[in-house]
């Protein structure tokens, strides 16, 4: 098993990334909150990391926290849930977040995560009450953030849970990445920019 690797990251086109890792090129699948604590190209990177075995592909998960890794592991364990699905709800929702819809028994805010019906949503929530203890105690355990939280990912986590769908959010941002200023002003720019006519 692959724990973690380190490297220069030469791509980052969502979801994948590539790391040169002493000249070898490992194609990574990483959430996107993984994606905004991300440094530049050409940068070096470590990221923890999950290896799923299939018949036709080995496909290596990449994450910036131990928290995110445990997670995407026990959402694994639920049936009928696969890496995809697993990725997809990283995409949209945070670890502290997961853990407040289970608790919650909120199951109709995972269906706004694209790929997430009601029947899977009503699943993972059930079968993660049960989990939770183990992922955070794996969190207690875990090294810290490989990484700070970038503006812009606090400002996409915001706008998720205020219900955007990851997708709009990332497009709510594109335009202003690179701006600077405050998450707060991030998240306003962003919402007066979804208001406006198109």
């Amino acid at each position: 098993m692959i724990g973690f690797i380190r490297g220069k990251l030469v791509v980052k086109t969502p979801p994948h990334l590539t790391v040169d890792v002493g000249g070898v090129g490992y194609d990574v699948e990483a959430p996107m909150s993984t994606f905004y604590t991300l440094p530049a190209i050409g940068s070096e990177v470590r990221l923890l990391t999950h290896l799923v075995i299939r018949e036709d592909a080995h496909i290596l998960y990449g994450f910036g926290t131990q928290e995110e890794r445990a997670l995407f592991r026990s959402l694994l364990k639920v049936s009928q849930i696969g890496p995809k699905i697993a990725l997809a709800i990283l995409s949209g929702v945070s670890v502290e977040g997961f853990t407040t819809l289970v608790k919650l028994q909120d199951s109709a805010a995972l269906t706004k995560i694209p790929g997430v019906g009601r029947k899977t949503a009503e699943r993972v929530v059930m079968e993660m009450r049960d989990r939770l203890d183990a992922v955070s105690d794996s969190a207690i355990a875990g090294a810290p953030p490989m990484a700070p939280a970038s503006t812009e990912g606090e400002a996409w986590t915001a706008l998720v849970a205020l219900g955007y769908k990851p997708a709009e959010v990332t497009q709510m941002l594109k335009p202003l990445a690179g701006s600077g200023g405050t998450t707060e002003e991030l998240i306003r720019r962003a919402l007066q920019g979804a208001l406006r006519p198109q």
